[in-house]
């Protein structure tokens, strides 16, 4: 049963066609400032392309093309990186960039922002860094009871992209009991495709024994697919590639569901199949529960090359 949609959503499609379109343009070296996005194949296949990875722009050569990943960067990361008299190319997802504008206009209200996601993830850094002194992640309902903030204190929440929209429901929810003046954004900042990816995994789940979601170990909406597949009943793993695949999850499964991440390109989805095609699940029936068809458009930068 594999799902649709799955891989590739359009902000992850913009940021590889800004990178690759780079590589044309102004040729081999291209760094970029962390993954850009986070699925080990693609990072390894721009590597052999002659695009260098690096944790941070201080790293790159003084005057050299610098890509800002899809994740999204903080303002101070991008000072630092012009000042340096980089070429800075920014491949943050719009709808990245959305959070980061309304977490700039809830600052300016003079609001406390509870941003809803995991800490340690990049894309939280990125959002926390536009208005850092005014920003509190928060990431479980138990968060949202130990806030040290009066009842009357005005606040706003935003989240994580790529986080699951049932368990992020929760927490707004807590919000919403804990303060009298919450504001959110004026749409879900949980993206599309995010949320498409998790209703098609729902929808295989109800029908399968076992649902492979393809997908890297750091990628945040891959992780949440594989959680979404276990809390609607079925067994679910994360495979970050073919090889990663274990005969021995198939003891007593009839039927298998497939999808893949947002960051996951479609040829690991291909090379599963192949697996478990021949080890006698070869036929395919695609359970479609959306239609996508967003394009985002390159920077200015780059628009009218390759």
């Amino acid at each position: 049963m594999l799902a649709e949609p799955r891989s590739f959503c359009a902000g992850v499609r913009r940021a590889i066609d800004i990178v690759e379109v780079a590589l044309e343009r102004f040729g081999a070296p291209i760094y970029v400032r962390k993954q850009i996005v986070h699925n080990e194949h693609v990072v390894s296949d721009l590597e052999a392309r002659g695009v260098r990875f690096v944790d941070s722009a201080d790293m790159v050569p003084p005057g050299e093309v610098c890509v800002l990943s899809a994740h999204g960067v903080s303002p101070e990361v991008r000072q630092g990186a012009e000042e340096r008299g980089l070429t800075v190319i920014d491949a943050t997802c719009p709808l990245v960039a959305k959070v980061h504008q309304e977490s700039r206009r809830f600052a300016e209200d003079g609001r406390t922002i509870l941003l809803v996601g995991h800490a340690e993830h990049e894309e939280v850094e990125g959002t926390f860094g536009e208005a850092p002194e005014r920003t509190l992640v928060v990431s479980t309902v138990e968060d949202v009871h130990a806030l040290d903030l009066p009842r009357d204190a005005p606040v706003a929440f935003l989240t994580q992209t790529t986080l699951a929209l049932d368990e992020t429901e929760e927490i707004i929810e807590a919000m919403r009991e804990r303060f009298d003046d919450l504001l959110g954004p004026g749409s879900d900042d949980i993206c599309y495709a995010s949320q498409n990816r998790q209703n098609a995994v729902k929808a295989i789940a109800a029908r399968t024994d076992l649902v492979l979601v393809v997908g890297s170990e750091n990628s945040s909406n891959s992780v949440r697919m594989v959680e979404v597949a276990r809390t609607a009943g079925a067994a679910a793993h994360l495979v970050p590639g073919p090889e990663h695949f274990q005969e021995s999850w198939l003891v007593g499964v009839e039927s298998v569901g497939v999808s893949a991440g947002a960051s996951a390109p479609e040829v690991l989805v291909d090379g599963l199949l192949r697996r478990l095609a021949d080890l006698g699940y070869g036929r395919v029936e695609v359970e479609r529960t959306a239609t996508e068809n967003v394009v985002f458009q390159l920077p200015a930068l780059l628009k009218g090359t390759g």
